[in-house]
C-alpha cells in the first residue's frame, strides 16, 4: 500500500469518527439548549452548526462526485450565512439533523472507500482554494468537521460554566 493510499485511509476514518464524535457532543443537550446556546453573543447555535455540517457534507460529496464525472471542473461554492436564513436552520430537530448527517457520512464513506486508483487523481477547481484534488477533498471533511467540533465544545463549555 503507498502512502498516499494509507493517507487516505486515515482520513476516512476521521470522516467516521468525526461524525461519531458530534453525535457524543450533542447527547446530553435537550433541543432548546441546542437552540438558544450561541457561539458568542450573535454566532451560530449548536443547531445551526449541526444542520451547517449535513449540508456541507452533500455540498462535499456532490463536488467529489462532479470531480470523478468532469474533467477538471469548477466547483460551486455556498454562501454559508445565507444558508442559515435560507433554510432555517435553527428551526430544525438537532437530533433528526445529526441522523441525516450520520447518513449522509455512510454515503460519503461508501463513495471514497469506492474509488478507483485512477479517479484518486480527479481534479477540480475549488471556489476558495483553487487546485483541488480528491485527496484534498478527503481531507476536507475531516478538518472541517473538527474546526466545528471545537466550536460546539465551546459553546458547551462556555454555557456551563456561566
Amino acid at each position: 500500500m503507498s502512502r498516499m493510499q494509507v493517507v487516505r485511509e486515515r482520513h476516512i476514518r476521521l470522516m467516521e469518527k468525526s461524525c461519531q464524535t458530534l453525535g457524543n457532543l450533542i447527547a446530553n443537550l435537550s433541543l432548546e439548549d441546542a437552540q438558544t446556546w450561541r457561539d458568542g453573543g450573535d454566532g451560530w447555535t449548536v443547531t445551526e452548526v449541526m444542520c451547517h455540517l449535513r449540508d456541507f457534507d452533500g455540498f462535499f460529496l456532490g463536488r467529489a462526485q462532479t470531480m470523478v464525472a468532469e474533467d477538471h471542473p469548477v466547483l460551486p461554492g455556498y454562501d454559508h450565512d445565507a444558508l442559515v436564513l435560507e433554510r432555517r436552520y435553527n428551526d430544525q430537530d438537532v437530533f433528526a439533523v445529526y441522523d441525516e448527517l450520520r447518513q449522509s457520512r455512510a454515503q460519503f464513506v461508501a463513495f471514497f472507500k469506492g474509488l478507483t486508483a485512477e479517479q484518486w487523481e480527479r481534479t477540480g477547481v475549488h471556489p476558495e482554494r483553487d487546485y483541488f484534488d480528491m485527496t484534498d477533498s478527503v481531507m476536507q471533511v475531516g478538518l472541517h468537521d473538527n474546526d466545528h467540533i471545537e466550536q460546539i465544545s465551546r459553546i458547551i463549555t462556555q454555557k456551563k460554566v456561566n
